[in-house]
C-alpha cells in the first residue's frame, strides 16, 4: 500500500483544490441572491432561474459523476467491450428524455412541483402512487450518494491515505454548504469540477499513449490481457469485442440505464431549475459532448491493461488480500503523471464527487419534505418550515451515505447502485409516459410499481457472483440458465422488471376501466404541458401566473 510521505506534493495540490470548491460552496448563497433561501423554489431549485450554460454544467456535473470516472474504466480494465454500455446509452437518452423532460418542466413550473412524485400526486390524484414514486427515488439515490465515497476513497488510498476520517470530514464540509446555499453551490462548483475533467481527460489520451507507443500498442496488449483466463471463472477474463453471452446484455443494459438515467430525482431536480424551456431544449442537444468525453474516460481501462508490463499499473490489494478494481484509474494517473497534475487529476475525482452528491441528497430531501412530511405529517407546513425540514433532510441522507461505507464493505454499496438503477425504472409508467397520457389508471400503476421491484429485486438475489464468491446480489446480468432456460446469454434486470411492470400496469388498467373504477382528480390540464415561463417574469411559487403558452 502507498504511504502518505511518498504523495506530498499531490496531497497539498488535492487539498489546495478540494479547500477552494469548498469556498465556493459557501459563497454560492450569495450568487444569483434571492431574497431567501427559506423556500425550496429558492434553496432546493435555485429560484427556478439557471439558463442554458449553467444547466449545462449542472446537468454535466450531475449525471457525469466521480463514479463514472472510477468505474466505467475500470470495469473496461476488467472486462473489457462490456464496459462501453455507457456510450450508446448516454447517447440515446438525449432524443427520448428530450420528448419528457420539457413537458415535465412546464407542467412543474406552471403548478408548482418541486419533486417528481408531485407531479405523479398532481396528476393521477393518488398520495399512495406518489408515495410509492417517492420511496423509490429516496431508496435508488442513498446508495449512488454512497458510491461518491467509493471515488474520494479511491484517490486518497493511493495517495497513501487511509481510515475514513478524511471522507468524513469531506462530507460534512459538503453537508455545510449545502445546507447554507442550496442547489446554488454544486451549480456554482459544476464549473470547475466540468472544466477539470476536460482538462485531465484530454491530456490523458495524449500523454498516456505517447508514453505507452501509441494506441495500436494499447488495443493489442489490452486483448491478450483480457484473454488470459480468469481463475474465479475458469473463462477468459473479457474480451475488446463483445461475445454472443453478453451481446443482449449489452443492449439491454444500454437501453434500460438510459431510460433510468433522467428517472432518477437528481437529474429531475437539475432539469426543473431550468429557466425556461429554451434552456431544456438546447442542453438536451449539448448534451450529448459528454458522451464523446465519456467514451475517452472508458478508454483508461485499456490504457491500464497496456500499462501493467512496463509500468507496474494495477489496483491496489487492501490488507485483507481483496483487489479494489476502483484504484485502477488513480493508479494510472500516479504512474503516468508528474506529481503536480497527478494532484490536479485526484482533486478532479473528488470534486466530481462533491457536485452529484450535494444535487443528489437535496433532490432525496425534497421528496421527503414534499411527499411524506407535508403529505402525512403535516399538511399546513409553511414554506420556511418546508425548507427548514430539506435541509435537515439533506443532512440525515449525507449522514447515511457516510454510515453506509463506514460500516458496510464499499463493494456491497457498489452492489447496492445497482439495484438503485433497477428500482427507478420502475417509476417510468407513472413519471415518464404519465406526462404524455392519463389512460393508465392509477390503481394500475401503483400495481405495476409493485410488481416491477418484486421482479427486479427477486432477479437480482438469484446473481451470484463467481469473483467475489456473493451468493446473491452479485450484480446485474442475469443468465438466462437461472430462470430454467438452455442458455448462457445474459440479460440486464432493469429492462425484464420494466417490462413485467408495464405488462402488469396495462393490463390491470383493461380490465379496471372494464370493470368502472372511478377515476381519480387530475389537477394538470393539456395547456400545462406547453407553457414556458413569460419573459422578465419571475418563476410562480405554486401556480402559473407567469407562464405563457407556447404552442408546441
Amino acid at each position: 500500500m502507498p504511504h502518505a510521505s511518498d504523495h506530498i506534493t499531490e496531497l497539498v495540490v488535492f487539498t489546495a483544490l478540494f479547500a477552494l470548491v469548498s469556498i465556493m460552496g459557501f459563497a454560492a448563497a450569495r450568487w444569483r441572491r434571492a431574497e431567501s433561501l427559506d423556500h425550496l423554489n429558492e434553496w432546493g431549485l435555485g429560484g427556478r432561474n439557471f439558463g442554458t450554460w449553467v444547466t449545462w454544467f449542472l446537468l454535466g456535473g450531475d449525471l457525469y459523476t466521480a463514479y463514472t470516472f472510477v468505474a466505467v474504466p475500470a470495469l473496461v480494465f476488467s472486462a473489457g467491450a462490456i464496459g462501453f454500455y455507457a456510450i450508446p446509452y448516454s447517447i440515446v437518452i438525449y432524443p427520448l428524455a428530450f420528448l419528457v423532460v420539457t413537458r415535465l418542466w412546464s407542467v412543474s413550473y406552471r403548478n408548482g412541483y418541486v419533486t417528481p412524485a408531485d407531479f405523479v400526486r398532481g396528476r393521477f390524484g393518488s398520495p399512495t402512487l406518489a408515495l410509492l414514486v417517492a420511496l423509490t427515488g429516496i431508496v435508488a439515490t442513498m446508495p449512488y450518494i454512497a458510491l461518491q465515497l467509493v471515488g474520494i476513497e479511491a484517490v486518497l488510498k493511493v495517495m497513501g491515505v487511509t481510515g475514513h476520517l478524511p471522507i468524513v470530514i469531506a462530507f460534512l464540509i459538503l453537508a455545510l454548504y449545502t445546507y447554507s446555499s442550496g442547489l446554488r453551490a454544486p451549480a456554482l462548483i459544476a464549473f470547475v469540477k466540468d472544466g477539470l475533467i476536460y482538462l485531465v481527460i484530454i491530456v490523458a489520451v495524449i500523454v498516456i499513449p505517447y508514453k505507452l507507443g501509441g494506441w495500436d500498442v494499447i488495443f493489442g496488449r489490452a486483448e491478450e490481457a483480457l484473454s488470459q483466463t480468469s481463475p474465479a471463472t475458469g473463462q477468459p477474463k473479457g474480451s475488446l469485442l463483445l461475445t454472443a453471452n453478453n451481446q443482449l446484455q449489452y443492449i439491454t443494459l444500454a437501453l434500460g440505464s438510459g431510460l433510468a438515467v433522467f428517472l432518477y430525482p437528481h437529474s429531475l431536480t437539475s432539469v426543473l431549475a431550468a429557466k425556461d424551456r429554451n434552456a431544456i431544449k438546447r442542453n438536451m442537444s449539448a448534451l450529448p459532448a459528454y458522451s464523446f468525453l465519456l467514451g475517452l474516460i472508458a478508454l483508461l481501462g485499456y490504457m491500464a491493461l497496456a500499462a501493467t508490463q512496463d509500468f507496474g499499473v494495477g489496483p491496489l490489494v487492501d490488507a485483507d488480500g481483496s483487489v479494489d478494481t476502483n484504484t485502477i484509474v488513480p493508479v494510472l494517473f500516479d504512474k503516468m503523471f508528474p506529481d503536480w497534475f497527478a494532484g490536479v487529476a485526484y482533486a478532479t475525482i473528488g470534486i466530481g464527487a462533491l457536485v452529484p452528491a450535494a444535487i443528489m441528497s437535496i433532490a432525496a430531501a425534497n421528496l421527503f419534505t414534499r411527499n411524506v412530511y407535508k403529505e402525512y405529517l403535516r399538511k399546513d407546513a409553511t414554506p420556511a418550515q418546508e425548507a427548514k425540514v430539506s435541509k435537515l433532510a439533506s443532512l440525515v441522507v449525507k449522514l447515511g451515505a457516510v454510515a453506509a461505507i463506514v460500516f458496510l464493505d464499499p463493494q456491497f454499496a457498489i452492489d447496492l447502485q445497482l439495484i438503485g438503477g433497477v428500482l427507478i425504472l420502475q417509476t417510468l409508467p407513472s413519471v415518464a409516459i404519465g406526462v404524455y397520457t392519463r389512460w393508465l389508471h392509477p390503481w394500475a400503476l401503483t400495481s405495476g410499481l409493485v410488481a416491477g421491484l418484486a421482479v427486479g429485486i427477486g432477479m437480482l438475489y438469484q446473481i451470484p457472483n463467481a469473483a467475489t464468491g456473493k451468493e446473491h446480489f452479485g450484480g446485474s446480468a442475469y443468465r438466462l440458465s437461472l430462470a430454467g432456460l438452455d442458455s448462457d446469454k445474459q440479460i440486464y434486470v432493469g429492462f425484464v422488471a420494466v417490462l413485467a411492470n408495464l405488462a402488469v400496469t396495462v393490463l390491470l388498467t383493461l380490465v379496471l376501466r372494464r370493470a368502472g373504477a372511478p377515476e381519480l382528480p387530475d389537477a394538470t390540464q393539456e395547456a400545462d404541458y406547453t407553457v414556458d415561463r413569460a419573459p422578465d417574469s419571475a418563476p410562480p411559487a405554486a401556480s402559473g401566473e407567469a407562464a405563457v403558452a407556447t404552442g408546441d
